[in-house]
């Protein structure tokens, strides 16, 4: 498998699976002299740990991390940050009288044809848990663009195609009711950017952000500034008019999601991301086993899964926008003398 790492000079990967000893990940290109702390990460861990709130898989998982090198004295000295996370609440009972079936949605099926050997517990590397590691990473990121008087927030601006809050909640009830599960989207913004991050052509901004989003488990969409939407306008309606404001040039408004030729222009950057609805659910699905043979899937009872992700991919969303942004930040500096 050698797809593990991601970024070019901020440089990260991940390792460890869902119900292995312990999760981490290296940093690699992290400048040196930048504070940063177990606390400040366990911060942003607390926000996607599992079992915290309702919605969320009851799983309890302190998600504490610890940074075994590239620290002293509390600040970042250049060498690799290598952060681990003990996996403390897996339970591998629940997958054992499953582990030859075929599970709707997963990535069993498609592991074990590839690599001709699959960890069924809790989908092994294939499983969101992965993102724990991420969003450390993404803190470390964080801090650095803080310095820099650069911001990254996400929200949930839809569930279940409801977009008001209270239908959201209404829906997510009744839809754990009937065992089943739900998809969203979220809308995320990064604002104080200066302008030009960003490589022509196939390293554009946007399509960086493209790659992270998409590379998180259960997304299915990514859309930037106006999006699929900008398919239905006229360039007199899409096109932000330049202008002057405060002393700074930028555009009357930002359509284009805040990048223009794929670097960014100053304005926020704007974009979403669809997940789709969590693939292990309560309901009965007809499917069959690895040899072929027609069954049907019934979870275990006692099994541990989220309805909806959206609400702790929020501070992945973020982690992952804020680790393309200093990747983006730290190639600029060699963009001219």
């Amino acid at each position: 498998m050698a797809s593990n790492s991601f970024g070019k000079i901020f440089r990260i990967t991940t390792w460890g699976e869902s119900h292995g000893r312990a999760i981490g990940v290296v940093i690699d290109g992290c400048p040196a002299g930048l504070e940063i702390s177990e606390e400040e990460i366990n911060q942003e861990l607390a926000r996607r740990a599992p079992g915290r709130a309702s919605h969320t898989s009851p799983r309890k998982e302190p998600d504490l991390a610890e940074i075994y090198s590239g620290l002293f004295e509390g600040k970042t000295t250049g060498t690799p940050i290598s952060i681990i996370i003990h996996n403390m609440d897996a339970d591998s009972s629940k997958y054992e009288p499953i582990k030859k079936v075929l599970r709707p949605g997963h990535a069993n099926y498609t592991y074990e044809k590839k690599y001709g050997i699959f960890d069924y517990r809790g989908g092994g590397r294939a499983s969101a848990r992965e993102t724990a590691c991420r969003v450390a990473a993404g803190a470390v990121a964080m801090k650095l663009l803080k310095q820099e008087g650069i911001s990254c927030q996400a929200t949930i601006c839809e569930i279940g195609g409801h977009t008001e809050k209270a239908e959201m909640e209404k829906v997510l009830v009744e839809m754990e009711k009937e065992g089943d599960s739900l998809g969203g989207v979220l809308a995320a913004e990064v604002r104080g950017l200066p302008v030009g991050l960003g490589e022509p052509i196939y390293n554009k901004i946007e399509a960086m952000l493209a790659h992270a989003m998409l590379s998180l488990p259960a997304t299915k969409g990514f859309e930037m500034g106006e999006g699929f939407g900008a398919a239905k306008m006229r360039g007199s309606e899409h096109n932000d008019l330049f202008t002057q404001s405060e002393g700074r040039i930028c555009t009357r408004t930002n359509r284009a999601g805040g990048t223009l030729g794929g670097l960014t222009s100053g304005m926020p950057l704007n974009f979403k991301v669809a997940f789709k609805p969590t693939s292990s659910i309560r309901k009965s699905q007809e499917t069959v086993t690895h040899s072929g043979e027609k069954v049907t899937l019934k979870l275990p009872k006692g099994s541990r899964h989220d309805p909806c992700v959206v609400f702790r991919a929020l501070p992945v969303v973020e982690a992952m926008a804020a680790l393309v942004i200093a990747d983006a930040l730290l190639l600029n500096r060699a963009a001219k003398l």
